[in-house]
């Protein structure tokens, strides 16, 4: 925000050095107080918090990491608040999704005491895995097991493709592609 506080007065203190000089300052303050203004609201969520992210993850009882980037703390954190309450197939695909960016699906294996977490729009293994599985470890009932399964291209699936079209990738792009 930059405000000038000179086109809200009468026009005959244009050129008046006296009046021009004191809105200069009262302008500066007003634009660090609007600033500042910006700046706290933005702490008050998630998505655009700094500095008070590490507040977040006490609230929630995440470990505290200033090493990790704020994107990746945010979306910890994000998953967590989605899990918060009875674990549901949705809550769980809700946290793996907010990693993975894609779709995911959750299929229960009840006999087992476990589920499968399925990874279905993206293709490859998502980053971040490791955090993923935490955040699963930290929202499930705790007598489940689990595990991850990702989906790939098959052959019928770069089939259309020449030789030489699929030569200009390595064997884990077209996996992945």
């Amino acid at each position: 925000m930059n405000l000038n506080l000179m086109e809200y007065l009468p026009e005959y203190y244009t050129g008046n050095q006296t009046m021009e000089n004191l809105q200069g300052l009262l302008n500066g303050e007003i634009n660090k107080l609007a600033g500042n203004l910006e700046e706290t609201v933005d702490q008050c969520f998630i998505d655009t918090a700094t500095f008070l992210l590490s507040r977040y993850e006490k609230v929630y009882g995440l470990t505290v990491d200033v090493t990790k980037s704020d994107e990746f703390r945010r979306e910890r954190i994000s998953a967590k608040v989605r899990g918060t309450g009875t674990v549901t197939k949705q809550m769980i695909a809700e946290a793996a999704r907010s990693y993975s960016n894609g779709e995911v699906v959750v299929i229960e294996d009840n006999e087992n005491s476990s589920f499968v977490v399925k990874f279905v729009g993206t293709k490859g293994i998502p980053a971040n895995m490791a955090d993923l599985t935490l955040t699963i470890e930290e929202i499930k009932p705790a007598h489940l097991s689990f595990i991850f399964e990702y989906t790939y291209n098959t052959w019928n699936d770069i089939l259309h493709m020449t030789w030489a079209e699929a030569g200009s990738f390595t064997w884990d792009q077209l996996r992945e592609r």
